[in-house]
């Protein structure tokens, strides 16, 4: 029996040293596995298919697949000039897709002054309360089938689709009282959140009106936007703190993401992205840049980041330099996941693993999000900007589907 006593208390006594050794290493790692497929591919030199972001409407019976509804959009021949939204979806879990469907409701429109008012950079995801599918972004402005010249207005833009009638109905733009402030202001690329009462946090980035007119010196701003939706209408409520950097491009493309009842932010910067936390979504500790565990900064930069959250861990989803790209524009391939130590707010090192191998074309527009509770999808269209890096990479045009499975207990 004494030995049966000493046996235990000396297990206990590990376990606690193994508790205390975790602790002091970061969080537990969570394992998970990676399967990639293609839902889409194909490239004519016109155009490539970009900004694909997926989002799943649950089953009415509970006994079924989700049905998987992708946003994507054609890039044409110049830099950010993009078509309207097309669809796909999937009623098998991705197995199967539809081809991508026009939708002319979330399309082009014509402005006075030869000016084309389109919308791009949108995140769909799907509102419970309500029962239906919004998706939210920004609005852009061309003219002779390019960007207009700079200062130009930009506007949070979101759509609803309802399922019940297969329909999407015509894009608009949230309406601010502050309208000189958020003349422009979007929505862009950003990771949103459905709250318990169902109203929207929703991450945006704005130039103030003494940075416009400056071009490429401007400093975005970024805040979390807290709206209400009724199942028509996204209505402003209240925005929280402005998170600014005077340096290059300052904060742009903010995603947010729950985890343990505290709130992470990531945000894009010309010369290194950042991360901050807070406890309502509202209101963030100074930004600090992204690193690893050991110190070393992360080398992401100017493009976006976003998360998954699943259990007891946090992941992020990213480029950087250093990883034998530096054929590729910014560096925007591969894609990287790795867990993300939620006390120290860095990148646990060891935990790195290559999502989406870099075949030569950029990678950096793209989305994440849970599609079951046993997988989150990771989704990004090849973008086929400079020939000469692409075709010798065996880039296709392809959009990519990257599952991470979660294991049964992580």
């Amino acid at each position: 029996m004494r030995t049966l006593v000493w046996g235990l208390v000396a297990a206990l006594g590990l376990i606690a040293a193994a508790k205390a050794s975790e602790d002091a290493a970061g969080p537990a790692r969570i394992p998970f596995d990676l399967r990639l497929e293609i839902a889409h591919e194909g490239y004519d030199e016109t155009y490539c298919w970009f900004q694909p972001r997926a989002a799943a409407i649950p089953s009415k019976t509970g006994d079924a697949p989700p049905v998987v509804i992708m946003t994507l959009q054609k890039h044409l021949e110049n830099s950010d000039f993009y078509s309207g939204l097309y669809t796909m979806h999937s009623d098998d879990l991705g197995k199967t897709w539809s081809e991508p469907k026009e939708q002319p409701a979330l399309g082009w429109r014509a402005l006075p002054e030869d000016i084309t008012l389109g919308i791009c950079d949108f995140v769909p995801g799907w509102h419970a309360p309500t029962g239906k599918l919004l998706a939210i972004g920004h609005t852009v402005r061309y003219r002779n089938r390019a960007l207009t010249e700079s200062p130009q207005p930009r506007e949070l833009a979101y759509a609803v689709y309802d399922p019940e009638t297969d329909q999407w109905a015509p894009w608009r733009m949230l309406e601010f009282p502050d309208k000189e402030t958020f003349w422009s202001a979007g929505a862009g690329c950003a990771q949103w959140l459905v709250k318990d009462d169902g109203t929207l946090l929703v991450p945006q980035y704005y130039c103030p009106p003494e940075m416009r007119g400056a071009g490429a010196l401007a400093r975005s701003t970024s805040t979390v936007v807290h709206c209400s939706f009724d199942g028509t209408q996204l209505t402003y409520l209240e925005h929280g703190d402005d998170l600014a950097l005077d340096v290059p491009r300052g904060c742009d493309e903010p995603s947010l993401v729950l985890f343990q009842g505290r709130y992470y932010l990531t945000i894009r910067n010309d010369e290194k992205d950042y991360v901050t936390a807070g406890g309502d979504g509202l209101h963030f500790a100074p930004l600090t840049p992204w690193t690893f565990d050991d110190g070393a900064e992360l080398g992401s930069y100017n493009t976006q980041q976003h998360w998954l959250a699943h259990g007891d861990g946090l992941f992020l989803i990213y480029t950087r330099r250093g990883a034998n790209n530096d054929h590729i524009f910014r560096h925007r391939a591969p894609l990287f996941i790795a867990q993300v130590d939620p006390g120290r707010l860095c990148v646990i090192r060891a935990t790195e693993r290559v999502l989406i191998p870099e075949r030569g074309a950029t990678l950096g527009n793209f989305g994440a999000g849970p599609i079951t509770p046993d997988e989150s999808w990771v989704t990004v269209g090849e973008g086929m900007f400079f020939p000469e890096v692409y075709k010798k990479g065996g880039a296709t045009g392809a959009v990519f589907v990257a599952r991470v499975l979660w294991r049964p207990g992580a």
